[in-house]
């Protein structure tokens, strides 16, 4: 049986990756005509130095053990706020509405507590599922779900969770609310079995860091839900 996590971002990227990546080519300033139609996005916390450093110790960790991490391909750290579809026609609105989100609020504690392994092989860095992330997660989905695809259809793996549909069909994600999971992907169905001796080095070592969100993204998503292109980020201007 599928994870949520392992299944949720690659299940929500629809249309062809290549119509996807020849549009990052694009100017901003391109109309919504010459993108593709549907659009996957991910709205991302932005983490700071300790939290990046985090995943690079990882990913070394990971590269001295002959598998390639995300990051280690040049991909964006990022911790998952909202994913979801959108018409390319909602993407001024969406960056308006996560520019006023973002405006005037402080940064905010983001902590790595570990590493986890999913069942299909997906390798994360677990992070704290603190009151101030979650709310701010709250508050991105209930800015951003207005906005997105409502004719979403649920992927076939969710008739697994019943329990799941009705958060997918009112909100585009399963992961929202009381099922938020935040975490940092370092891999996706890794088939070396060193993956293994990772993990028990994680777990007598486990990874840990303490930072900061410093900042709200949107970014285009690939296949695995790993930013492919970099749409708008909007850091934080207060200071504790």
């Amino acid at each position: 049986m599928p994870s949520l996590i392992d299944t949720m971002k690659p299940r929500l990227v629809l249309g062809a990756l290549a119509t996807l990546l020849a549009a990052l080519a694009l100017p901003d300033a391109a109309s919504a005509e010459a993108l593709p139609a549907k659009l996957s996005l991910d709205i991302y916390a932005i983490p700071s130095r300790p939290i990046v450093a985090a995943v690079d110790r990882a990913s070394a960790e990971l590269g001295a053990l002959g598998m390639t991490s995300f990051r280690a391909k040049g991909q964006a750290v990022h911790a998952t706020l909202y994913l979801t579809q959108y018409p390319a026609s909602a993407l001024p609105r969406l960056k308006a509405a996560i520019a006023r989100l973002a405006r005037g609020r402080q940064p905010i504690p983001l902590a790595v507590d570990g590493a986890e392994r999913s069942p299909t092989n997906w390798l994360f860095l677990r992070v704290t599922r603190s009151a101030a992330l979650q709310r701010l997660a709250d508050e991105v989905t209930l800015a951003a779900e207005p906005l997105r695809d409502h004719d979403l259809a649920p992927p076939a793996w969710m008739k697994d969770y019943p329990a799941k549909l009705p958060a997918f069909e009112r909100y585009g994600s399963p992961n929202v609310f009381m099922q938020f999971d935040p975490h940092l992907t370092l891999l996706a169905n890794e088939a070396s079995p060193a993956l293994a001796t990772y993990m028990a080095r994680a777990a007598q070592q486990p990874p840990r860091a303490q930072g900061r969100v410093e900042g709200i993204g949107i970014g285009l998503v690939d296949a695995n839900g790993q930013i492919v292109k970099t749409l708008a980020e909007y850091r934080f201007t207060s200071r504790r």
